[in-house]
């Protein structure tokens, strides 16, 4: 091969159009790395070592023969080399004379389905491979379904594999229909099918003898012409990354440009609070600017002296973003354990991260009918249509209308691990007509009326381990000495505000919730709320202690083992769990999650009950939530 030729310095001198990102997708082995790889060969940008060595990588690892294996040019790990699948997302870029392209190959396995959805996210196209002898399978619908909640409208269906049944034109045509009816459903504007052998690269580079039937253009070619989705009309967004304050004479703001593009002396505003100030310099680097566009990372001063810091959004004065706490969304959701709503995540948008619930579970959308099914939870990989509320207003714009400030993450706030995928849709409204009331009577004028420090004693433990009977003992010691307090306790509460909750996972966890939330208006009031629920995951106690201010929120672990808990069997409920006649039951068929530094760990095994409320009674004292005298 000629050296000249395949130099990208050659390339790049040619007459290029543009770039085209692709994202290849489809189920596990269906071809999706053959098909990149075949691309990269034939565009004639390999390097006679690369080629040496894909050859020699063919010998050892290669699944066809003695044939050249070209999906070793793109699984570049040695666990996708010893498997044959495609794990991580590998990005390729080639090049012909009319158009550069980078190409993503993502994983198939529906294991890797995060990977997938995460190189599909800055595609313009996605190609979909199917394999013709097996059709199309859930896993094809499912990466369909997700190019399209990103925004992706131009797809290429690449029925692979043609050489195994004989380039059969009924087996092209079935396929090529049936998705493009299922595609219809998913709002999908075009579909292009292709009837190609990756392998051995009929309909890829070239047209093939093969496809009689088929007369459209080969996949390259099909690449090389089809027009790229326009650019949004969006106005400047510039989420604030970090604020340079080096010296007292200079104030940066330095951020990616995500939408839009800035200009000295463009008037812009703080997307949350109004602001408005002007441009005053940009620097992309250590180089002055007249200007910057979307895609760069840049630094800009203002104007004006404006407050602002890491997760603001600077944007253009007459196309500010909007600005709500809650709002529908499409979610991916990516994690083992399933998406309960009223658990509390973290929201990750733009350079922003705050708390957020997921209030409402609309729909879970079934990826082979692209019907709409009631649902409680979503599953790993599942699809479903959310309600969120976060804990404080972000700017955003609907993801129609731009993916970067329209799309977001959810963290697990423990593990710290991405556990979904999401696309705004639009702005509750009542996000926008809801208030907070001022009062003039506060929670601090409630507590010196009552001469105590307001706080929630949380016991928390198994069914059995004595949390009522304490609870129960340290109130009658607080009234006692004249304090005013409230008991919550879990039977109780389910007879009343929490009786229409079952015992399932999504239930638990809207049931302390509720419970969290009360107590939350009783400390308002300036009572000692003693909260007694067994509250099994550490995720919604969390939450409960977040609710309230600093020093206002007691874990209190009522320590017994299940052994003792279980012998104890107060109501029979043990007894009944282990004979299959109570469901969910903490302990037996569900986990209790301990805390890992509650502020009081109170042995019910070791000691009774009346020396454990003492030992909360005395808490309380040495730290000032009560009087040490009567």
């Amino acid at each position: 091969m000629n050296k000249e030729a395949l130099s990208l310095e050659a390339v790049s001198a040619a007459a290029v159009a543009d770039t085209l990102r692709i994202s290849t997708c489809g189920s596990v082995d269906d071809g999706k790395s053959t098909l990149i790889g075949r691309l990269l060969y034939d565009s004639q940008l390999l390097m006679e070592d690369q080629v040496a060595a894909l050859e020699s990588d063919s010998r050892k690892h290669g699944t066809n023969g003695a044939d050249i294996d070209f999906a070793l040019l793109v699984d570049g790990l040695e666990a996708e080399r010893e498997q044959g699948i495609t794990i991580d997302v590998a990005y390729r870029f080639f090049a012909t004379p009319r158009r550069r392209f980078i190409v993503a190959d993502t994983p198939g396995h529906i294991q890797y389905t995060r990977n997938m959805a995460t190189g599909a996210s800055t595609a313009d196209l996605a190609i979909l491979l199917v394999d013709a002898g097996k059709g199309l399978l859930t896993q094809t619908r499912r990466h369909a379904v997700i190019v399209s909640l990103l925004g992706i409208r131009d797809i290429a269906l690449a029925v692979n594999k043609m050489d195994l049944v004989g380039f059969d034109a009924d087996t092209f045509r079935r396929i090529a229909e049936e998705f493009t009816a299922f595609a219809a459903g998913i709002s999908i504007d075009r579909v292009t099918a292709i009837p190609v052998s990756a392998r051995h690269g009929d309909n890829v580079s070239r047209r093939s003898g093969r496809t009689p039937y088929y007369s459209g253009p080969s996949l390259l070619e099909h690449l090389e012409a089809v027009e790229p989705p326009a650019q949004s009309a969006m106005g400047l967004r510039l989420p604030v990354q970090w604020v340079c304050r080096p010296n007292q004479s200079f104030r940066g703001f330095a951020g990616p440009i995500v939408s839009g593009r800035a200009a000295l002396g463009d008037e812009v505003v703080v997307a949350a609070s109004g602001r408005a100030s002007r441009i005053a310099r940009i620097l992309v680097g250590a180089d002055e600017r007249q200007s910057a566009q979307s895609g760069e990372s840049v630094m800009v001063t203002l104007a004006d002296e404006i407050d602002l810091s890491r997760g603001d959004v600077i944007a253009a004065k007459d196309q500010r973003p909007q600005l709500a706490d809650q709002f529908a969304a499409d979610l991916v959701w990516m994690d083992a354990e399933h998406l309960l709503p009223g658990r509390q995540y973290l929201l990750k948008s733009m350079t922003r991260t705050v708390p957020v619930q997921v209030t409402d579970l609309k729909y879970r959308l079934d990826v082979d009918t692209a019907e709409h099914i009631a649902a409680k939870v979503l599953e790993l990989n599942e699809i479903g249509v959310v309600n969120l509320s976060t804990a404080e207003p972000i700017a955003f714009d609907p993801y129609a209308e731009n993916r970067e400030s329209g799309g977001f993450i959810l963290i697990d706030r423990f593990s710290n691990h991405t556990v979904a995928a999401g696309m705004i849709r639009f702005a509750l409204r009542r996000a926008s007509n809801i208030h907070w009331q001022a009062l003039d009577v506060d929670r601090s004028a409630r507590a010196r009326l009552k001469h105590q420090r307001p706080t929630v004693l949380w016991f928390t433990g198994l069914s059995g381990s004595g949390k009522s009977t304490v609870a129960n003992l340290v109130e009658k010691a607080l009234y006692a000495r004249g304090r005013h307090t409230i008991v919550l306790d879990g039977d109780n509460i389910r007879h009343g505000l929490n009786r229409d909750l079952g015992f399932t996972d999504v239930d638990r966890v809207e049931n302390i919730r509720r419970v969290a939330e009360t107590a939350k208006l009783f400390v308002d009031a300036g009572l000692i709320v003693l909260v007694s629920f067994i509250s099994p995951f550490r995720s919604e106690r969390t939450m409960a202690r977040e609710l309230v201010e600093e020093g206002e929120f007691i874990e209190i672990f009522v320590d017994a083992p299940l052994a003792v808990a279980e012998a104890r069997d107060p109501k029979g409920l043990y007894k009944k769990a282990r004979e299959g006649h109570i469901a969910n039951f903490t302990g037996i068929d569900s986990p209790y999650e301990a805390p890992v530094a509650p502020d009081l760990h109170l042995d019910t095994a070791s000691s009774d009950p009346e020396a454990l409320a003492e030992r909360v009674l005395r808490y309380l004292m040495e730290r000032g939530y009560v009087p040490l005298r009567r």
